[in-house]
Formats: structure tokens, sequence, C-alpha cells
């Protein structure tokens, strides 16, 4: 996300970096290249006006014409004024409130509220530590329910429909009002003592009246302590003028932006809290169960600025590295055992688990110094991990534990079974013995016993 925004204002800045002095005809040419690169982004031209007058009327002020580096200061006080723009702070999902809080979802057909609803569920059992009852209340689209379901499994929460209190999810027989199935919800998950309801709404197309009634209804049937409005971050302008509706309707608390792996532009994510005066507490970043991100204005900010995102990074490594596997891998480097195929597939895995390439990258300060065609090549190394994962896959157990027997016809039948060129089998192979031939120099030097009590005392 963001991509097409800050390749622009890094391009902007890098002009100003390095500069002894800067006059106001300097400033006035960078706020005019930020204004479109907004523009360009699908920030509303309001929004995009006033960032940009606050930021040069802070500009030609003393913080900057006094510093001893005024392009960095500039670069400093916009990145300031997104963080001011995008809400200052993270605003969490709020369930202070006696149990069972209910959370209900809203949006317009398409923008990912089911798949929301799945994510929203892992995130509070995982991270939370609350026991979540997830209901689905739209009775006009019977494959939702049973969408909902298969997340919900997926997610360790139960799973309520309305059919029969278990929820069959068949969607036979006349569709039920929606508002009774969601007070039924609300019943349920107190006899079960659940600490959070969450309630999966209908959409539209688009809004109107039925709609709105719809979910006016449901609102008031259970009374949420969190209305939470799922926009589409690709939709653009289109999702901050949804989101406008359906607070007018219903005083929404929080906003979730999905797709936003999809998005180059972030436009929505930069005009809906200005437009709405909501917080976006998060981002849908992926389509995996875990794909749901807290929005940290200020961590967002510096990805755009290509300052990066360490906090978000180690934070995202904490939970999904497997760290059993971690301590295995390193007690069997430490007895002198070698590096395999099965350990080098194992670390690929928990790269795709953390977002790939990419998304790992993105959030490294210094990636917009490297010149283009090594940012562009490290970027496509996304779709090599899949590759290189379905290439060992195509690899027998004896073959990954002592892939010196790997000749031209092994390698030839390997090819041929993950869909790929030996090419690539050897550019794996070749990958894999500098990461073989890393892993030992690690261990001459003591490091993996190192690293093993470390993660024996708990601080991996």
């Amino acid at each position: 996300m963001f991509n097409q925004l800050g390749d622009r204002l890094k391009l902007t800045f890098r002009h100003l970096r390095g500069r002894g002095r800067l006059s106001e005809d300097n400033i006035a040419h960078a706020m005019r290249e930020v204004r479109v690169a907004l523009l360009e982004a699908d920030v509303a031209l309001a929004v995009a006006r006033e960032f940009v007058d606050k930021v040069k009327a802070r500009a030609l002020g003393r913080e900057v014409s006094a510093s001893l580096s005024p392009g960095q200061a500039v670069i400093g006080v916009v990145k300031e004024e997104l963080v001011a723009l995008m809400g200052d702070a993270n605003d969490a999902l709020d369930l202070a409130s006696p149990p069972p809080v209910v959370v209900l979802l809203a949006g317009l057909q398409g923008a990912g509220k089911t798949t929301t609803a799945g994510k929203l569920a892992r995130h509070v059992i995982q991270r939370r530590r609350k026991t979540v009852l997830v209901a689905s209340v739209d009775v006009h689209r019977p494959a939702a329910a049973r969408q909902l379901r298969l997340l919900c499994d997926a997610a360790g929460a139960r799973f309520f429909d309305g059919d029969d209190g278990g929820g069959s999810g068949d969607g036979g027989g006349d569709p039920k009002d929606a508002a009774t199935v969601a007070a039924a919800a609300l019943t349920e998950a107190r006899k079960s003592a659940a600490d959070v309801l969450l309630i999966d709404s209908a959409g539209r197309q688009h809004i109107d009246a039925e709609l709105m009634d719809e979910i006016r209804r449901i609102h008031a049937a259970v009374k949420p302590h969190e209305t939470l409005f799922v926009a589409d971050s690709l939709s653009g302008q289109d999702a901050v003028n949804s989101a406008r509706a359906f607070d007018d309707a219903l005083a929404l608390t929080g906003v979730v932006l999905t797709k936003t792996d999809g998005d180059a532009r972030g436009g929505a994510a930069l005009s809906i809290r200005a437009a709405t005066g909501k917080p976006i507490k998060f981002l849908g970043v992926g389509e995996g169960i875990d794909a749901l991100e807290a929005f940290h204005p200020e961590r967002v900010a510096s990805r755009i600025l290509g300052m990066g995102d360490v906090l978000t990074l180690v934070e995202e490594a904490e939970r999904q590295v497997d760290k059993q596997q971690a301590e295995k891998m390193a007690a069997k480097i430490a007895r002198g055992r070698a590096f395999d195929l099965e350990d080098f597939r194992a670390q690929l895995l928990q790269m795709e688990k953390m977002g790939g390439m990419p998304a790992l990258l993105e959030k490294l300060p210094g990636l917009d110094r490297l010149p283009a065609a090594a940012a562009a090549r490290i970027q496509g190394d996304d779709k090599k991990t899949v590759r290189a994962i379905a290439i060992i896959n195509a690899m027998t157990p004896h073959e990954r534990k002592f892939p010196a027997i790997l000749r031209a016809s092994r390698k030839r039948r390997i090819a041929q079974g993950a869909g790929r060129p030996v090419q690539e089998v050897n550019q794996l192979l070749k990958q894999f013995m500098q990461t073989q031939k890393m892993m030992k120099q690690i261990n001459k030097k003591g490091g993996m016993k190192q690293l093993l009590t470390q993660m024996q005392r708990g601080r991996m």
C-alpha cells in the first residue's frame, strides 16, 4: 500500500535533502509536487489542500529555517502531519465492557466483511485472549454463512447462524429477519458466556433505504459496543463517501480497510479519518486468516516515506515464527548436523507466513535508497519464494535430507513435478548452499549455541 504515493514523495524530497538552505521557491515547488502526489493517490481534494497548507506554513516557519538540515526537517514535518492526518495513535478495538461485548461489522457487498469477521475473530482470540462467538445475520446470501463457518473453524471461534443454535448454514427455508437472528445470537452469547459476539451483517452493491433500515434494526437489537465499517481500500473516495453514509445511520466507532495489499495508492486511508472523524482500527493485508494488522499511523507514515516499520516487523516475527521449530533446528545445527533442504523449506514457509519478501522489506528502513533495478528485483522475489517451496515439495524426503545426491536425472524429475524449468532447480540449490555455508560459519563461532540458550531462556 502507498507505493505510488511513497515513490512520488521520496522523489520530491530527494531534491531537498542535503541543501544548506531552502528558499520559499524551493518549498513552494515541493509542496506543489506533494499536492499532485496526494491527488494522484486518490486523496480527497479538501484533505490534500489542508494537508499541504499545514506543511507549507510549518516549512516556512522557524522550525525549518533554523534547522542545520532544513531538507530533512521538511520531511520530518511531512511525517508529523501525515500521522496527525491519520489519527496520531493506534485506536485499538475497545473490549472494555461487560461480556459479551458486541462488535458489529457493516459495509457494502464485496468489501470483505465476511473475511474480516474471520480475521477479527482470530485477532481477538490470539492477541486479546478472549472467547468469541461469530454470527452471520446475512439472511439474503446463504453462501455467506457457509463461508463464515469455514473461517471460524480456521480462527478457532464458535459459529452461530441462527438456524439451529450451532448453525447449519445451508440456507434452507424462508429467510429470517436479520435483527431477530442478531438478537438470538446475543442470547446464545450470554448463555455460552462468550467474551465477544462478532456480528457479520449483509451488504448491498450500493447504499439504499432497505440496507440502511436493516442495519439500523440490527444495531437497535444488539446495541453494539463497537460498530466497524468495513471498506475496500481499492474503491478510494467511494469508500470515504460510503463511510459517511453509514456513520449518519449508525454512529460508527471505527473503520477496517481491506485489500490494502493490492492498493498502491492509499487514498482512502489518508482521507477517511479527516472526512468522517472515525479512526482506522485495522488493515486487511492479505488473504490468510492472520492477515489483519492493527493500524498505527506513525508506523504507516514511516513506511510511506521509506523509513521502514521495524516495530511491526518484530511483532509479526514474535507472533508468526514457530519458536519450537526454530529451537529444534538450532539444536540440530549446534550438534553438528547439517542444515538441509527441509530446514530451508521451513524458513521459506515462515517468510510466507509473514507476508512474503515484499511485505518484509517494506518494513525495513533504507529500501528507498536502493538502485531501482535492485529494488524491483527484490520486490519480484515474492513469487520466487512460492516457486522455491514448490520445488522442494517435489523432492523426496531422502533428497531433502541429502541434497548432495541431486544429479541431472533427479533435477529433471523434480523440475517436472514442480512445473518449473531445471534452471530454477539449480538456482534454488545454489541459494540453499549459500545459506548452508552461512549456517556453518555461524555455528563455528558458537552462534547457534548462544541462540539456543536464548530461546530456552524465553528471550526469543
